[in-house]
């Protein structure tokens, strides 16, 4: 599809180009651009990260991290290439990555952002905000994940596999953005082709109701308890993070390193906090709280097990273990169970 500009008595053709030809480059042009005015691609979205990549054992990075107004996350990714390449995979790639971060991790990702950029806002304050929030709803953020694909062009091969993907509840849009050489100006023609703009309406309400029976399916916070059984001992009617807390230090007694235990959970980022020595709770949370005040990432004693009896000590070190955990707790337990068999432990859910 060409662009055309009507005068008075004939149409003129702008000649269409490539972001390479007209000197643009994806991360320092592109991305730029479009952090601080997101909504040409992405509406009622706000930036958390740029070239987000704080995850272990991957130098993978999202170009640009967001949260929508239902406070889903956003994978935003771009290219310059003509057909987009593979970005639908990587993108699904990251989208897994990151499906476990909690409003917590959310906060300390924004703040540092915030501060690569100069601003002066507060981070947990501009993000309650922005979701109108009057204070933090763990059991509703980031239950869904929508991945926005921004490309010069896209292959028959990357919008078939969206489109079949988006048929089966994934949340991916397509945006194309073609740029063309007026003359010198180079203007862009942006238009989303996957939904299709006129489709997109129904696609909404249909995932609404979607979510609605979902959630009607289920109470909004689960209290489920649980017995952990650990080497014959049974941990009696335990809430769920108390019971993956269970599952952690008895690993941890068993010898196996909190660093090895984290291994085991890859989608999960700062399920510790750790310190040099063998400390007290009191030396602990003083110094971390030093540490935050010195500019390293905020750390509330009460988002984690750190009273009496809960800090793990291991080879030097003192770790305390987070409690907040959301909806894939049970599956963090199963990895670890998985990946420790040298151990006894099992659990069963109560009705």
């Amino acid at each position: 599809m060409a662009i055309y500009e009507i005068s008075s008595d004939k149409f003129r053709r702008i000649d269409e180009t490539s972001f390479s030809n007209a000197g643009l480059r994806e991360r320092q042009d592109l991305q730029r651009l479009l952090r601080s005015q997101i909504e040409i691609v992405s509406p009622d979205t706000l930036i958390i990260s740029e070239e987000f990549s704080q995850w272990e054992d991957s130098n993978r990075r999202i170009d640009l991290l967001g949260i929508n107004k239902d406070a889903s996350l956003v994978v935003i990714e771009l290219k310059r290439t003509e057909d987009g390449g593979h970005m639908e995979l990587q993108s699904i790639r990251y989208a897994a990555m990151i499906s476990a971060m909690t409003f917590e991790r959310a906060v300390e990702v924004y703040a540092e952002y915030l501060e690569r950029i100069g601003s002066t806002e507060v981070a947990r304050t501009s993000l309650l905000e922005f979701l109108d929030w009057e204070e933090p709803d763990p059991d509703h953020f980031a239950q869904d994940v929508r991945i926005v694909l921004v490309s010069a062009e896209f292959s028959k091969e990357l919008t078939t596999t969206v489109i079949w993907l988006n048929d089966r509840e994934m949340d991916i849009q397509c945006i194309r953005i073609k740029p063309y050489n007026d003359n010198g100006r180079i203007l862009v023609d942006i238009q989303q082709i996957i939904p299709l703009p006129e489709a997109e309406d129904y696609r909404v309400q249909l995932k609404e109701k979607q979510q609605r029976e979902r959630i009607a399916r289920k109470t909004s916070r689960d209290h489920t308890k649980y017995d952990v059984t650990v080497d014959g001992q049974v941990h009696e009617r335990l809430p769920k993070r108390v019971a993956i807390f269970t599952v952690v230090r008895a690993l941890a007694n068993s010898g196996h390193s909190p660093d090895t235990i984290s291994a085991a959970v890859p989608w999960r980022q700062s399920m510790f906090r750790v310190a040099e020595g063998d400390l007290s709770v009191d030396q602990f949370v003083t110094g971390q709280q030093v540490v935050a005040a010195n500019g390293g990432r905020v750390f509330d004693a009460r988002r984690y097990f750190c009273v009496d009896g809960e800090l793990i000590h291991f080879e030097g070190k003192t770790y305390a273990f987070t409690n907040q955990w959301g909806p894939h707790t049970i599956r963090a337990m199963d990895n670890m169970m998985t990946a420790f068999p040298d151990v006894k432990i099992s659990y069963r859910a109560l009705e």
